[in-house]
């Protein structure tokens, strides 16, 4: 902390704040312009505060010349409802087994609840958000999504192709959707929700998705908020600068494993995939997304080509 005399009037200068500017003018001038695919999801998505913060963010990359496009999630919130609706929430390998009545519930959560609640917040951050989800334009084509499971004895392998409902995989994404809204100055915020040949509703994993989108539009940036502080070694270390080589390595020797996997295939697939870099970031910290965006140091992992 400094002070100056200007016209006989003592002026206070926060040096700190003054060397936060300077650090993110680099980032300014590197970003502007530039599509950044923010994948919101945990901790951020539930407490306030954090809500908030996020809301601040997204709409300052816009006016600082960015062009963030969100897509976010909404797992709890879905359990929620369903368990006051006394429908059983069940998993397979990690998938919520979602037959018609699920989906129902899918499609109210997320495509209306939640994603309205997003973009108010934005709104009333200053923002200029619209919601959408994939069926909105046909912008998610999807299909729908069987997994394998398979049980070994000694005596023999076998393995059945299981059905989970309306669970779905991304066919193909329609850019021009989010290409107008964007050229159009607004800040789209993207349901997890896809749309089948018939018409028929997926539901599909949301950092699944914002991979996906992320590479279609050749996105700067993917990040993806989790509830975890970072991609981390065996000794609970916070990697980070990681190729994409050296994360495939890492999945190989068992150092990622379980419920990160997703995640770190679909930042693996963005960077081998026209995106630059992918992130994996603290949602539970306030104003992550600013922080790894503007910093030397960010919050997370970064992974790069």
């Amino acid at each position: 902390m400094s002070s100056s005399k200007i016209y006989d009037k003592e002026i206070t200068v926060d040096n700190s704040k003054a060397s936060v500017l300077t650090e993110a003018l680099p980032y300014l001038q590197k970003f502007a312009g530039k599509t950044i695919v923010v994948k919101y999801g945990g901790n951020a998505m539930v407490e306030e505060d954090l809500k908030a913060s996020f809301a601040r963010d997204i709409v300052l990359m816009k006016a600082v010349g960015m062009n963030p496009v969100v897509v976010h999630g909404g797992g709890p919130q879905i359990g929620d409802l369903l368990a006051r609706l006394n429908i059983e929430s069940r998993f397979v390998d990690g998938y919520r087994v979602t037959d018609a009545e699920t989906m129902d519930v899918v499609e109210m959560v997320l495509g209306a609840n939640v994603n309205k609640g997003i973009v108010n917040a934005i709104n009333q951050a200053g923002g200029q958000a619209i919601g959408l989800t994939g069926k909105d334009g046909k912008l998610i084509q999807a299909s729908r999504l069987k997994i394998s499971s398979r049980e070994q004895s000694p005596e023999h392998t076998t393995s059945e192709i299981l059905d989970i409902g309306h669970v779905g995989q991304v066919d193909s994404i329609n850019a021009s959707v989010i290409d107008m809204l964007v050229a159009s100055d607004f800040i789209p915020v993207i349901a997890p929700i896809g749309v089948g040949e018939q018409g028929e509703s997926y539901n599909i994993n949301a950092d699944l998705v914002a991979g996906k989108i992320a590479e279609v539009l050749n996105a700067e940036k993917l990040m993806l908020l989790t509830n975890v502080a970072g991609l981390q070694d065996k000794s609970g270390e916070i990697l980070t600068g990681l190729t994409a080589l050296e994360v495939d390595e890492l999945i190989a020797d068992g150092t990622i494993y379980g419920g990160m996997l997703p995640k770190i295939g679909c930042a693996l697939d963005a960077v081998k995939n026209s995106v630059s870099s992918a992130h994996i970031i603290d949602g539970r910290v306030n104003h992550a997304v600013l922080l790894e965006v503007f910093t030397d140091e960010g919050v997370g992992t970064l992974i790069k080509p």
